[in-house]
């Protein structure tokens, strides 16, 4: 093929295949441009910013609904992005959160007018590298989209600039995430010095050569020590111990609806990222997939990786179709490193929950133990990817499922925080105290959302609970079953504390429990979460059955 062909076919592909595809996120870019425009354009303030959004953010959404799924993997921009089911589910799970969001936001009354813009540009900004997170397929997608998505959530961990606490917690929040990036940024350039690619099929093709060959060598330690680098990136926007220490201190100085967009909208797209790379690494690309890949760049990358195996002139190529017996080593590795991260993850965010008067410190630990959680069925995901592909991809779509309902579940408790700090002007835990005597219908849909996080049936959070425990038994990690349900039982307790505060406690002298009607804005906003946590736990199977879908493409 000639440079001439060559530059064609690119332009042409992009053109008829990636920007069709890619349609979703360029309206959020648009959105963007239309907020700074409307400002600049604007006498009276931010007050167009609201509609501007969620008529950008809707626009987006539907447009993600409508997008077909295709046939089989689809790589855009040459390589770059992958279209899949898992990356339109993902793309459509993020888009509708924002929009849910945007409604709290209007509904809480933060931002104010005079940051609407500002703030709502964050989010997009935020949104848009958490859409590239999910569909990635390349170490530089990987490492760009985990920027755009951190860099706006240091400015909105600080947007209340007139608090000492939530600068001090924005600086926080930047330190360790620089940190982070930089450790992570090291191990990418590691893992691709060695491999000679940063295309994620090619990468596992030319792992499998050199593992296979035996040629590995010195290598191993150097591949070895780049994974983990590469895992510190990941746990830190997981919220995963040893790098959680940033995660109760920036939720407890931003506000409640921030605190919402951290612990939802960054968890999902951290998960599915890491899905994307340790799936995509350990295992072989079927010769399907590698017909779907853009050829000229597939060719080229596999021609110059060939060259750093010892012994390999020519690209090895994949005996069969799924064969990946060679990177058994990597995903062992990758999934009991994983696995003995969720069992102390969420052990840890349990254990530390108790005694927090702080309810977004309580929350901020309770993401913590979710996202242990969640780490859960992946390493057993990982682990069964080699052996058994079917029971792989169930186990990544009861991740895809947990992932939807804990949307639902701590969008709910947030919101929560947000309207009561709207009415008592606090956080603290022991001021919910006598809440049930003025505001019933707010108790119930709490308690709701308490319990749906604790994971009791028939609530939406024991089906999403129940379905990662099962698959991760599954996966042969019997263990880190007995941790989670140990640690279901653990956060009973301080879930428990704040309906038994709200219930069973008496008012405190001088501050009167606030009254906040069902048919209010906040009232009807928490019982609609509550009855799609109800609905869910009863009808759950349509939501699985989506989630199903979304991991089909997945180890073909």
């Amino acid at each position: 093929m000639s440079f001439y062909d060559l530059v064609q076919s690119t332009l042409r592909e992009t053109v008829e295949t990636s920007v069709p595809a890619f349609a979703p996120e360029l309206i959020v870019c648009a959105t963007i441009v239309a907020l700074l425009v409307v400002r600049m354009l604007s006498t009276g303030g931010s007050g167009s910013a609201y509609p501007v959004m969620v008529l950008g953010t809707l626009a987006a959404f539907l447009t993600a609904l409508l997008t077909d799924t295709p046939e089989r993997p689809t790589e855009l921009f040459t390589g770059m992005l992958l279209l899949d089911s898992f990356s339109l589910y993902m793309r459509r799970l993020l888009l509708l959160f924002v929009l849910l969001f945007a409604a709290l936001t209007r509904v809480s009354g933060t931002p104010d007018r005079s940051d609407a813009t500002e703030f709502y540009v964050l989010v997009l900004g935020a949104s848009l590298g958490m859409c590239l997170m999910v569909a990635a397929n390349h170490m530089l997608i990987v490492f760009l989209g985990i920027e755009m998505a951190s860099v706006p959530s240091y400015v909105l961990v600080g947007v209340l600039k007139d608090r000492r606490k939530s600068a001090e917690a924005a600086l926080k929040f930047a330190v360790f995430g620089a940190g982070a990036a930089g450790v992570m940024l090291y191990g990418i350039s590691l893992l691709v010095g060695t491999l000679g690619t940063a295309h994620l099929a090619t990468m596992s093709v030319q792992l499998a050569a050199l593992l296979g060959s035996g040629g590995a060598g010195s290598r191993e330690l150097v591949l070895a020590l780049a994974g983990l680098m590469i895992l510190v990136g990941f746990a830190f926007k997981l919220s995963a111990v040893p790098f959680h220490f940033w995660t109760p201190d920036a939720f407890e100085g931003a506000t409640a609806e921030v605190g919402a967009f951290l612990s939802i909208a960054s968890k999902a797209a951290a998960l599915a990222l890491l899905v994307r790379v340790a799936l995509g690494l350990g295992h072989l690309p079927s010769q399907l997939d590698r017909a779907a890949m853009q050829p000229a760049v597939f060719a080229a990358e596999v021609a110059a990786a060939a060259e750093l195996v010892e012994g390999v002139s020519q690209p090895v190529p994949v005996a069969a179709p799924g064969s990946s017996a060679a990177l058994r080593p990597v995903r062992l590795y990758c999934g009991w490193l994983i696995a003995i991260l969720a069992g102390v993850t969420c052990t840890f965010g349990n254990l530390a929950a108790y005694g927090q008067d702080n309810m977004k410190r309580l929350l901020a630990y309770s993401t913590i133990a979710h996202a242990g959680y969640m780490l859960m069925p992946l390493a057993a995901a990982i682990l069964l990817a080699g052996e058994d592909p079917a029971a792989a991809r169930l186990t990544v779509a009861a991740l895809a499922f947990y992932i939807a309902v804990y949307l639902l579940m701590n969008l709910g408790a947030f919101a929560f925080v947000a309207f009561l700090r709207n009415a008592i002007a606090s956080e603290e835990l022991p001021d919910y105290a006598g809440l049930v005597r003025r505001s019933p219908g707010l108790v119930v849909c709490v308690a709701v959302m308490m319990f749906s996080l604790v994971g009791l049936p028939p609530l939406a959070g024991f089906s999403a609970k129940f379905a990662i425990f099962a698959q991760t038994y599954k996966g042969g990690l019997l263990w880190l079953v007995a941790i989670g349900v140990a640690n279901t039982l653990l956060s009973l307790f301080y879930y428990l504390r704040v309906v038994k505060t709200m219930v069973l406690d008496p008012q405190r002298a001088g501050r009167p429990a606030p009254q906040i009607r069902l048919w209010s804005n906040p009232g009807f906003f928490c019982a609609l979460i509550a009855f799609l946590l109800v609905l869910l736990g009863v009808f759950w199977s349509p939501l699985f059955a989506q989630a199903e879908h979304a991991a089909s493409m997945l180890l073909p």
